[in-house]
């Protein structure tokens, strides 16, 4: 049922055009602030631990901006998952630095795109299958009945879905090793303690995959962050050459390199990145920034 929910909840809000899907997320976004929600409760939490720098009116303001483009990203992914592709990338406006990426692919090497939870990732993801062989790894959905859609919608520009098994990375580091593409999420706290370290984000200790830097030392490929910034009309796509530091084979350092190279990213759009999510917790736990009770503005 839920998935039957969710279902139709996509194929109605593909309906709308999408400034009036956008419209409704801030509408949504406004009805998480004044329920006083668990995600209103953690952007506050993440804002205040990402921006000391900003005062409390400064902080609780861009809090708000957040939650609103939270629900432009939800109420517009009916329309990027089943309008069709060459509908959708009309409303790519702009492309700034694919020609690095272009460069790369005419040496013949690989190309990891790093795509943090900022703007819409899921329109990054399919304009970068468009650049190439294309292969990312793939977590089933935890609806199961959802399966089949997602692996439709995320495979219409060309991408190759891969199970996030041994098999599978294997064929990944393959793709790379003869020039394809791939995409990956930067900034997912891993599920367990072997797939990461605690590196600086923000200037906040966090636990951070290791798996992209693993990934690169041994694919040999390049490395660019990318992400779809939501702007007036439709999306601005942005790809960003990472810093040497990243190929470092010193974890602590190629780690340092990642997250400052998804700071910058979101320091165009801090309001797009997905402060929802619980991005500052440590393995094993040191401080617990999310502990119930804890007020948004107190810092360890």
């Amino acid at each position: 049922m839920k998935a039957f929910l969710v279902r139709t909840l996509l194929r109605a809000s593909a309906l709308l055009p999408l400034d009036l899907s956008r419209a409704c997320g801030r509408a949504v976004g406004r009805l998480l602030w004044w329920s006083r929600s668990s995600p209103r409760r953690i952007t506050q939490r993440n804002i205040d631990l990402a921006f000391p720098e900003l005062g409390p009116a400064e902080r609780t303001a861009l809090a708000r901006r957040s939650l609103r483009a939270t629900g432009e990203l939800v109420c517009e992914m009916g329309f990027v998952w089943h309008r069709p592709w060459d509908e959708l990338r009309r409303y790519i406006v702009d492309v700034r630095g694919d020609d690095a990426v272009v460069e790369a692919k005419h040496q013949g090497q690989g190309v990891v795109i790093l795509g943090p939870h900022l703007g819409n990732w899921e329109v990054a993801g399919l304009y970068i299958a468009t650049l190439g062989d294309a292969l990312a790894l793939y977590e089933p959905p935890h609806m199961t009945a959802l399966e089949a859609l997602v692996r439709s919608a995320r495979g219409r520009t060309g991408a190759r879905l891969a199970p996030t098994t041994a098999r599978g990375l294997t064929t990944l580091v393959r793709t790379l090793r003869r020039g394809g593409v791939t995409c990956i999420l930067p900034d997912q706290v891993p599920p367990v303690l072997e797939a990461g370290e605690n590196s600086v984000f923000m200037g906040t200790p966090c636990f951070t995959m290791t798996f992209a830097s693993k990934l690169l030392q041994r694919s040999g490929a390049r490395a660019f962050f990318s992400f779809a910034e939501r702007v007036d009309k439709g999306f601005r796509l942005h790809f960003v050459p990472a810093d040497e530091a990243l190929y470092s084979a010193d974890i602590a350092t190629s780690l340092a390199a990642l997250n400052r190279g998804v700071e910058a990213c979101l320091r165009v759009c801090p309001e797009q990145y997905q402060w929802e999510y619980k991005r500052f917790r440590t393995r094993p736990l040191q401080d617990d920034h999310y502990a119930h009770g804890r007020a948004a503005g107190d810092h360890p």
